[in-house]
């Protein structure tokens, strides 16, 4: 046990060390008094005596410290002791330090941020059972890549469950989305609300336990099984204060008595945060709908087995898949499939612009770390003569390196408790300003965002205090201190050095401008789109009839003709109209079609186009122009209308060349007609912002077939400011309905472009703090060798040099590594900016005006971080100059 006995006298050593140096020292001179009082007794004489014993021991010092180094802890002494001299040696420079250390707190606060956001979003594993076990099965074509990753056909599911073998363990279906009326009590309003209708299994596949109550079961989950609910935990505490007694109580949905059953856990917002509650699938979804290989309505989770990866249930899932499109050959029956793993299928649309973000600070903490470098750089070549007399006097290489080490490491670890505190305001912004984040509830910092915070602390310290470690290359003792009697001449190494670190930082810089510039420049060309329709003071929003209480066709389309009727006599309203499809809200669905004047296709075959369906006052309410023929009449509804209109592209790609008007499309998705006749032609629509111009039909709104539609209103003053109005309209008419999304179509717009427009704001953001902590090193460089050079220039200036030239030659120094860092950033640029294709729009990569700007924005500031240090050179008199040198 002597390892425990030696462990307790280190630790005694380490926590007591004061009490045991006293208590060395006690003992050093007992034994010294001792000596001497045994000279003494040997007739010596007291000072002999003192002398003597001195003598017999030898330097005390010597032994004191001999003594303490049994000790163990004089490299923790030496480093806590050079710790305190870095602290004085950088208090007695408070600009130079706090300069570095909101460098590298801007640094590093940014680049933990965006880290934290990227960890908790794309790396943190999701609340569920082995999650790394469950995937998401997409429809796929392979013919067709716009098909590659489509919702799935009900009949699809079945066959696949019934064929597989040996990939899954379980397979879940949901509805594609689904939503309901939820029913106002006790004074409460009604409230439109999201919701999963999914299979039973669904809850044992992803491993859930209800925090209360219980989920589905086989008996819940089928067409006769009791109408049953389990609420989100978020709308259990907002709309019912988390009262338990939920339970069993009955909660009105879309007009129909439901049972609370459960409440799921906190945090499983599956599959995204804006399902409020999840009903039972077989129970709400009529068996025609899943009676079809061609209608891609739903989802599909599953659970591999053990030891199957995604690719080997990706390969029997497609081979049966095949199976089935040679036996259904059509286009919309798929050919293949995807399986992705779940945590994948709910961030992959996010995740390249969350690298690049986090990408793009990693460069501005290298860019702040050559910063703070270059400034240690300045700093350690203005102490050569400390350094060298240092030299002189025994300390050893090691001994000045450690302690340039230790002041940056002193820089960058106060840089980075400031930079966590920037972090964590950083991430509060964000989850505000974008809660439609996935898994945004999980963004915030944590013991990994520490972690990785002190290992950027350590990276930066060793990166920004290692560098200037080059410059001491002075084997000479007396070089420095024979310099230091005229100037401070800093040497070409040192100089060199800060040119390079330079460089380097301009290069990052015009990477990062670039970048940038190439995401403005698309999201400009984004937010001009012309979507082929009136954008402005158009207000929007959803209605969904329940069936429930809308039994018949007649019963809807009387609800939709007098909401039309009372919305637009209110005052300010210029127009109204109805659509299923809105525009720059999503792509319409997709319909296969004949057209019957044209040749007949194979079998299974059909041609397919985007189907819309509109009230008849739609092209007028919203400006889409009329090509061709007429639009439709009021009294073209409830069956009686076989009537279609056509867009501009629907014309050109299925009937060229030819009068559109008075051909017949066969469509045989309606039950009754499907054989309509095209009476008009009109301008293309976009459906989203970013898709391409898509063919579309218009078939007349009052089937009588539709239950959700949105509402678009023209209004003459701020569209907003009528919402209330038209609520309280609709309220009236139903008090259990409630309006949902409602927005303008300018926030429509905004809202599909603001992915595009939060990146190139971060990303513009942090091309600009570099932009400027490039001009600051360009700026503090120039002034540092001037400075430096004050001699020399007074002396040129002396022997005749012109001002001019001394400004030019001064200038050119100071864009001479600026010129080489733009050479280098634009040859990095073009090769960085192709990563960046799949999330430019109408924009080329190497866009040849973008390059040339960054080049030009570059070179401007470049020169005037360099103008004033230049002129301040060529105005030197020369006789101060050399008095003061």
């Amino acid at each position: 046990m002597r390892w425990i006995e030696r462990l307790r006298i280190r630790l005694r050593m380490l926590f007591r060390r004061g009490r045991e140096a006293a208590r060395l020292d006690e003992e050093l001179r007992f034994h010294l008094d001792h000596q001497i009082a045994e000279n003494v007794a040997a007739d010596m004489p007291d000072e002999d005596a003192r002398y003597a014993a001195l003598r017999s021991f030898g330097n005390l010092a010597v032994l004191r410290e001999q003594a303490q180094e049994s000790w163990k802890w004089n490299h923790t002494e030496q480093l806590i002791r050079d710790s305190r001299i870095g602290l004085r040696t950088l208090a007695r420079a408070p600009g130079f330090s706090s300069t570095v250390i909101l460098v590298m707190a801007l640094g590093i606060g940014l680049t933990v941020a965006m880290f934290t956001v990227v960890h908790a979003v794309l790396m943190k594993p999701l609340p569920f059972q082995d999650q790394e076990r469950l995937v998401r099965i997409y429809d796929a074509d392979d013919h067709d890549p716009t098909y590659n990753y489509r919702a799935v056909a009900g009949q699809d599911f079945f066959d696949w469950g019934e064929q597989q073998k040996s990939s899954f363990e379980q397979m879940a279906i949901a509805d594609n989305w689904n939503s309901y009326n939820l029913s106002g009590t006790a004074g409460q309003l009604p409230e439109h609300v999201m919701a999963l209708t999914a299979s039973w299994k669904m809850f044992q596949l992803l491993g859930l336990k209800p925090a209360l109550g219980r989920f589905f079961n086989a008996e819940d989950d089928r067409p006769e099984g009791n109408a049953a609910v389990v609420l989100n935990w978020e709308l259990w505490k907002r709309r019912y204060g988390g009262d338990p007694k939920i339970l069993g109580q009955t909660i009105g949905l879309d007009a129909k008595p439901y049972t609370v059953i459960g409440v799921l856990p906190a945090r499983s917002d599956f599959p995204d945060a804006t399902m409020q509650l999840w009903t039972p699938f077989f129970h709400e979804t009529p068996p025609q709908r899943m009676q079809s290989h061609g209608a891609h309505n739903f989802q599909v989770f599953a659970r591999l087995k053990p030891g199957v990866t995604a690719r080997q249930a990706q390969a029997e899932i497609s081979a049966i898949q095949a199976g089935i499109h040679k036996r259904f050959p059509s286009n919309f029956v798929s050919s293949a499939t995807h399986v992705v793993p779940l945590l994948e299928s709910r961030v992959g649309n996010i995740q390249p612009a969350l690298l690049m973000l986090l990408a793009a600070t990693g460069c501005l903490l290298l860019i702040g770390c050559l910063n703070a470098a270059n400034l240690l750089v300045a700093r350690s070549a203005t102490r050569r003569r400390e350094a060298a007399i240092r030299m002189a006097l025994g300390g050893g290489r090691w001994r000045l390196v450690r302690q340039q080490l230790i002041e940056s490491m002193l820089l960058c670890s106060a840089g980075g408790l400031l930079g966590l505190l920037l972090a964590s305001l950083s991430i509060h912004w964000l989850v505000n300003t974008r809660p439609d984040i996935p898994r945004a509830e999980e963004i915030h910092l944590d013991g990994v965002a520490v972690f990785f915070t002190v290992g950027i602390m350590l990276f930066s310290g060793l990166l920004a205090g290692l560098i200037p470690v080059l410059a001491l290359k002075e084997k000479s003792i007396l070089g420095p201190l024979r310099d230091s009697t005229r100037s401070q001449h800093t040497g070409h190494a040192s100089s060199g050095l800060r040119r390079g670190l330079l460089s380097l930082e301009v290069a990052l810089t015009v990477v990062l401008l670039i970048g940038a510039s190439l995401l403005l420049k698309s999201y400009q060309h984004l937010r001009s789109v012309n979507l082929g329709c009136r954008t402005h003071n158009v207000l929007t929003m959803g209605i969904s009839l329940p069936d429930a209480a809308y039994k018949t066709p007649m019963a809807r389309t009387n609800f939709y003709v007098q909401l039309l009727q009372r919305v637009r006599t209110v005052p300010g309203i210029k127009a109204a109209t109805l659509t299923d499809a809105l525009p720059a809200n999503g792509d319409p669905p997709d319909h296969g079609f004949l057209i019957r004047e044209d040749q007949p296709l194979p079998s299974g075959q059909s041609l397919e186009a985007n189907v819309s369906n509109v009230d008849p006052d739609f092209f007028r309410a919203m400006q889409v122009p009329l090509i061709q023929g007429r639009f439709f009449q009021p009294n073209e509804r409830q069956g009686q209308s076989q009537f279609a209109i056509v867009s501009q592209s629907f014309a050109h790609q299925f009937l060229p060349g030819t009068n559109p008007i008075g051909k017949h499309i066969d469509d045989d998705n309606f039950a009754a007609p499907h054989n309509f006749e095209i009476i008009g032609v009109v301008g293309d629509v976009r459906g989203t912002v970013t898709s391409g111009i898509e063919p579309t039909i218009y078939f007349p709104l009052f089937r009588g077939e539709e239950n959700g539609v949105s509402l678009a209103v023209v209004t003459r003053p701020d569209p907003l400011n009528l919402a209330l109005t038209i609520q309280k309209i609709i309220a009236d008419m139903d008090p259990n309905l409630a309006a949902s999304d409602i927005l303008t179509m300018d926030q429509i717009v905004g809202r599909s472009t603001v992915d595009a427009s939060f990146e190139t704001t971060l990303l513009i953001l942090f091309a600009i703090v570099s932009l400027l902590l490039a001009a600051v090193g360009l700026y503090g460089v120039l002034s540092f060798l001037v400075g430096q050079r004050q001699g020399e220039i007074g002396i040129r200036i002396a022997l005749g040099a012109q001002r001019e030239q001394v400004l030019r030659a001064t200038l050119f120094v100071g864009l001479r590594p600026a010129l080489f860092g733009l050479v280098l950033g634009l040859a990095a640029s073009a090769a960085a900016a192709r990563l960046l294709r799949s999330m430019l729009y109408q924009t080329q990569p190497l866009d040849p005006v973008v390059f040339a700007g960054v080049a030009a924005i570059l070179l401007l500031v470049a020169m005037l971080a360099c103008t004033a240090p230049a002129w301040r050179a060529s105005r030197l008199d020369p006789m101060q100059a050399l008095r003061t040198d």
